[in-house]
């Protein structure tokens, strides 16, 4: 063996978790299942790398405390370990500065796809541009009025023309849009688009919010506790997604899978405004007896 191997196996020996530790308990409860690290990895959705750091205890390896934290809560839920206590002993280890962690963006995670593509950002520019462009001509010649010159009268002077009544614009229809997450308490989720590209996974501590990007193709939510979750539209409050007594997965929540969600299965004695129907369609609140 060459010595420029010999550094690597010591480094994994070294690397090996201790049976007490986090890395031990989550590792030891995984080989109790005959799981392997990649089944787990499947469960979690989190990569598999950061899955076998927690394990050796080399938390030094993975992007910051809020994702070793949100990483290994998610672990002990796939093997059925209490999440809070691996939490607290993570929390515990990084307090202890033993194993001192790189603070920095995550680099990989369980599908790379963070955003919309170059070529849908390029298409919406001008959708957004050609909308302008119409606007412009509407408000300054009105073509899409529908106003059209009559002829002129007989025995009338040339410079009388009929006109027909200007056409009024329609309506604009009400749109939901700004969608919010905030926690109440400490949880761990995942936002995802129809694409199952990652808008955001990791933990929110309590008060920490989440916005739903406005021009996300069909975002989604997987969570652990949704009672700890409030969502809110365009600034109005809805009923919590679950009791918290399982976590949840596949949720939409674009502005209109809320309001269908809503509106088809509504709370127990919800408010009207939990329906996301526009003001003037809601039905009036009953009151208590």
């Amino acid at each position: 063996m060459s010595e420029g191997e010999q550094p690597a196996r010591e480094t994994t020996t070294a690397g090996a978790a201790m049976p007490g530790t986090v890395g031990g308990r989550l590792r030891a409860a995984r080989e109790a299942q005959g799981l392997s690290v990649a089944e787990v990895a499947a469960r979690t959705r989190v990569t598999q790398r950061f899955l076998e750091a927690l394990e050796d205890d080399r938390l030094d390896l993975l992007p910051s405390p809020t994702y070793a934290s949100g990483f290994a809560r998610a672990y002990a839920r796939a093997v059925g370990l209490d999440q809070a206590e691996i939490g607290r002993g993570i929390r515990s280890e990084l307090a202890r500065g033993a194993m001192p962690m790189r603070q920095h963006h995550i680099e990989e995670i369980a599908d790379p796809s963070r955003g919309p593509s170059r070529g849908l950002v390029i298409v919406a520019a001008g959708i957004a541009l050609a909308v302008l462009v119409l606007g412009v001509l509407w408000l300054s010649t009105g073509m899409f009025r529908g106003t059209q010159e009559a002829p002129e009268a007989a025995g009338a002077s040339p410079s009388v023309v009929a006109r027909s009544a200007p056409v009024p614009p329609p309506t604009p229809t009400p749109q939901l849009g700004k969608v919010v997450l905030t926690a109440k308490n400490e949880v761990w989720m995942r936002v995802y688009d129809g694409a199952n590209a990652t808008l955001f996974t990791g933990t929110l501590q309590p008060g920490q919010t989440f916005e739903v990007p406005a021009g996300a193709d069909r975002p989604m939510l997987n969570i652990g506790r949704p009672d700890q979750l409030s969502i809110t539209v365009d600034g109005r409050a809805l009923p919590p997604l679950g009791d918290g007594k399982r976590a949840m997965k596949d949720v939409g929540v674009s502005a209109p899978a809320l309001a269908t969600r809503f509106s088809a299965t509504p709370a127990p004695g919800a408010a009207p405004a939990g329906t996301l129907t526009p003001p003037a369609s809601q039905p009036a609140a009953t009151a208590a007896q």
